[in-house]
């Protein structure tokens, strides 16, 4: 069966999500809160590569930006935040339609995935990024939700 990230258009059709995704979310009143502190100048390339990898793509992020130990960590120890989660996830449905991915199943599936990763794997640890173990590793998401 065909992984999410190539059904969805491979990386360059991430990359125009991801960019759609930062300009609602940098327009959001809540959401762009979370940015205040300033954001790597690739943010959106990044972010592309690891929904990529999240999503059945090469491993383009592990191998030449980072680990999810320390992406888990960057969005840790700020308290719960579940408007600021809710609105994330409103922002990146916004962003499906603006860049057209947000047809059956496709859709779906991305808008499943980018709701679990918000509510779970980023919003685990709230009380401390130094609660976060070391040897996390980019979970994967196929058709039917995370993957072993």
């Amino acid at each position: 069966m065909e992984s999410v990230y190539a059904a969805a258009g491979g990386h360059a059709a991430l990359l125009r999500l991801a960019e759609a995704w930062h300009t609602r979310v940098m327009a959001d009143e809540v959401v762009s809160h979370a940015f205040s502190h300033g954001f790597h100048p690739r943010h959106s390339e990044r972010l592309a590569a690891y929904w990529a990898e999240a999503l059945g793509g090469p491993t383009t992020y592990s191998d030449e930006y980072g680990t999810e130990t320390e992406v888990v960590r960057m969005h840790s120890g700020n308290g719960p935040h579940d408007e600021m989660d809710r609105r994330a996830i409103a922002c990146f449905d916004d962003a499906l339609r603006d860049v057209g991915l947000d047809t059956a199943p496709l859709g779906k599936a991305l808008h499943d995935y980018f709701t679990w990763t918000t509510t779970t794997t980023m919003s685990r640890y709230h009380h401390s990024a130094a609660d976060v173990p070391d040897d996390l590793r980019i979970p994967r998401w196929s058709w039917n939700g995370p993957q072993d």
